[in-house]
Order: C-alpha cells, then structure tokens, then sequence
C-alpha cells in the first residue's frame, strides 16, 4: 500500500455510515421495484387525488402537527397504505404509541420504503418515502422498541388505515 492509497483510506473513514445508508436505501428501492414499477408522475399529477394537506406532506415534504392525526391513537388489526398510490407500507403489528404525537412504526413491510439523508434540521436525518410513488411519509429514529429499537415516525394525514376485514384498494396511479 502506497501513501497515496492509505490517505484515500482514512479519508474516507468518516464517510463509511452515509455511504453504508444511501446503499441499504438503494437497496430497498431496488427490492421494490421487483415488486411493482416505480411511477414517475410529477408532484402536481397528485394534486387533485390527495387532501391539501396530505399534499404539503406527501410531495413539498411539510410535517403536520403533532397528535392531530386521528390514526395516531388505531390500534385495530389492518395495514397503513400510502395515501397517494395506495402502497401498503406498514401492518398494525408493527404499530406502537411513541407518544410524540404522530402515528409510529417498529418496521416497514420489506420493500416498500425508501431512504434518504435529510439535513432540514442541521444534524443528518433519515428521511422515509413510499418507494412507488416517492411521497414523504416521515423519519427514522434509533429511539423506538424491541424488536428493532427503530421508530419510523409518520405522517398521519401520509397515510390510509385499511382494516384487516376489508381488502387493499387497488394501487393508484
């Protein structure tokens, strides 16, 4: 190993964790799209299908306040889709009370979410997004439970509850 190489090396050192996150996030992406095909519709094609609100979230990446999504406080067996494109996200299973106000996750169903670093508040962010339609549902954090001590902390208002006794919509878009 010449000097050259070793300087690359331990330049590089602190860049490890970032590029170990955008690959897993390549990586879930990549799951996804053996699943369904991503869409590539532009923001204003949602438009007309979504509240205002779920809007500002899901496509200008805006938060809604805390504890005024009434899907923060279901608990009933079913599955959260993606308000846009109807992609099931996560299951009732994996739901718990964070109690910050907004509806929280221990995990997404494999596939489906997307990640991307987010740096809106100065310190780096994992930010989520539907891997289908690529809405903004919310952000990760290392703070959560057992099984997985992850907290996916959504957006309520990013999100349709489907009761287990009723069936998925069909995907939109």
């Amino acid at each position: 190993m010449n000097r050259r190489t070793l300087l690359a090396s331990f330049i590089a050192l602190p860049a490890l964790p970032l590029i170990s996150r955008l690959s897993l996030a390549e990586n879930q992406t990549h799951e996804a799209a053996m699943r369904f095909t991503p869409l590539d519709h532009p923001p204003s094609y949602w438009k007309d299908k979504v509240s205002a609100e779920a809007f500002d979230v899901l496509f200008e990446e805006a938060t809604e306040r805390p504890s005024s999504s009434p899907l923060d406080k279901v608990y009933d067996p079913g599955t959260y889709v993606c308000a846009a494109c109807y992609l099931p996200l996560f299951t009732s299973e994996s739901k718990f009370d964070s109690g910050t106000g907004w509806p929280s996750f221990t995990q997404p169903l494999n596939g489906n979410i997307g990640t991307k670093q987010d740096f809106k508040l100065i310190w780096p962010r994992t930010e989520y997004h539907c891997a289908r339609c690529g809405g903004h549902q919310g952000h990760v954090f290392k703070d959560g439970p057992e099984p997985t001590g992850e907290r996916w902390c959504n957006n309520g208002v990013a999100l349709r509850f489907i009761a287990e006794a009723d069936a998925l919509p069909e995907l939109r878009g």
